[in-house]
């Protein structure tokens, strides 16, 4: 239901606009109010996890992500959606750590990496499914139903989790920094606000300035509060390992850039193309399956090419996909003008993706692995809630239309992700795993 509920809303959008009167510029705070949330709490929620108990912790975020799907479902204005999406959020937030947590420690050996393994296997079909799922319910039902399809699964899940799941992990001690997370989610929060109202304002106005200055203040804040905390969030002998740094930043960057790309295409194929919903989901399966094949080549070259050189390969693939979906005609077709770029992109995306993990998480121990993880993740949904919101302000302020922000916007992503892949080709540390070992992929 996490992951699944980042895409299933984006072929939604238009619907969702037109039913709730949101301006084009605005329909992105219906993803990124659910993204900021989910990550920029997600190492709080393993730390709630550790401290009440994982079953607990994963109960009470089911129940908080259920009812706020339920509230997203029945939502009578814009305002309020957004409102129910940031508590879905926190709810995910919660949820997912000690789920994953959960899985870990419930199994052992083999089980426990079949486990994993199926976990992950959950994890990225999600978005695939999503993205038909949101298209089927929104043609056949109602764009509601993307929202309300959580409760029922929910509530099964809940019960199931009462029933079933064992939790006698011991309960981690220790004060919970608090002011130091939420300072950081407001910073990000504002940073987002800044640049979704940019293409209204002006990049230069004094609005988009001053609340890019507040988000700095804040994010200080928050790296002040985490210095004089007995209890950090991430401990600072963490933020020093360099694969670690090097691979948070590669995510949040690769990161935006994808969530960004399913964003433009989404509104892209409805509002400019006037395809259906349904159609739009189908028009990404070619993407995420060439993402798959992506994986397989990473899988079978990681220990022979090493992960520096698959990154930067990985990152300009994307940077050649955007570039061709740049160049584009303002009413492209399908088959000859978009396919090749998502093609491209979902490759370098799948060889890029697995890559950054395997370097980020290569030097760190096994104590620090699930605080790691969390770190991991928090990059990667930051990263797609400030790619959504700054490409969906590149292509609403650009003059000519939809269809000319679209190559603007496209064209941004393809400067970023060549700057990423030169940024990685210099500077990340490569790794070659050992034969034999199982390679972590997100």
């Amino acid at each position: 239901m996490v992951v699944l509920d980042i895409a299933i809303v984006n072929v939604a959008l238009p619907s969702i606009g037109g039913a709730l009167d949101l301006k084009a510029a605005d329909l992105s705070w219906v993803v990124t109010a659910y993204i900021l949330c989910s990550g920029g709490l997600l190492l709080v929620g393993g730390r709630v996890a550790d401290g009440v108990g994982r079953k607990r912790a994963f109960v009470a975020g089911l129940v908080v992500f259920t009812g706020a799907s339920l509230a997203s479902g029945l939502a009578p204005t814009s305002g309020f959606l957004i409102g129910a999406r940031a508590i879905q959020g926190v709810g995910a937030s919660v949820m997912t750590p000690s789920a994953l947590a959960l899985v870990a420690v419930t199994y052992e050996g083999q089980q426990r990496a079949t486990a994993l393994a199926i976990w992950g296997a959950v994890a990225s079909g999600g978005i695939a499914v999503g993205a038909v799922a949101g298209g089927l319910l929104t043609t056949w039902l109602d764009w509601r139903w993307i929202f309300l399809v959580n409760v029922p699964v929910g509530l099964v899940a809940g019960v199931a989790a009462v029933r079933i799941v064992r939790d006698e992990a011991e309960r981690r001690t220790g004060r919970l920094d608090l002011p130091g997370a939420l300072t950081a989610v407001a910073g990000l929060a504002t940073l987002v606000y800044a640049f979704s109202g940019a293409a209204e304002h002006g990049w230069g106005s004094a609005r988009t300035l001053s609340l890019i200055g507040v988000a700095v203040a804040l994010l200080a804040a928050c790296a002040v509060i985490e210095t004089r905390s007995n209890d950090p969030l991430v401990p600072p002998r963490l933020l020093r390992n360099p694969t670690l740094a090097a691979g948070s930043i590669v995510m949040l960057g690769a990161t935006g850039i994808m969530a960004g790309a399913f964003f433009l295409n989404s509104l892209y194929l409805q509002s400019v193309l006037h395809w259906s919903a349904l159609d739009t989901g189908l028009a990404f399966l070619p993407l995420v399956a060439m993402t798959a094949l992506g994986v397989h080549v990473t899988q079978r070259l990681v220990q022979q090419a090493g992960t520096r050189t698959l990154i930067a390969a990985g990152l300009a693939l994307v940077a050649v996909g955007t570039g061709l979906l740049a160049l584009a005609p303002d009413h492209a077709r399908y088959a000859t003008d978009l396919l090749p770029g998502l093609l491209v992109f979902g490759l370098g995306i799948g060889v890029a993706f697995p890559a950054t993990s395997i370097t980020a998480l290569s030097d760190v121990d096994h104590q620090q692995a699930g605080m790691a993880s969390g770190l991991m993740g928090t990059a990667h949904e930051v990263g797609a809630a400030l790619g959504v919101a700054v490409l969906a302000a590149i292509a609403t302020g650009a003059t000519g239309g939809t269809a000319a922000g679209y190559g603007a916007a496209c064209l941004a992503a393809a400067v970023v992700a060549a700057l990423l892949a030169a940024g990685a080709a210099l500077a990340i540390p490569s790794v070659r795993p050992a034969a034999g070992h199982a390679v972590a992929l997100h």
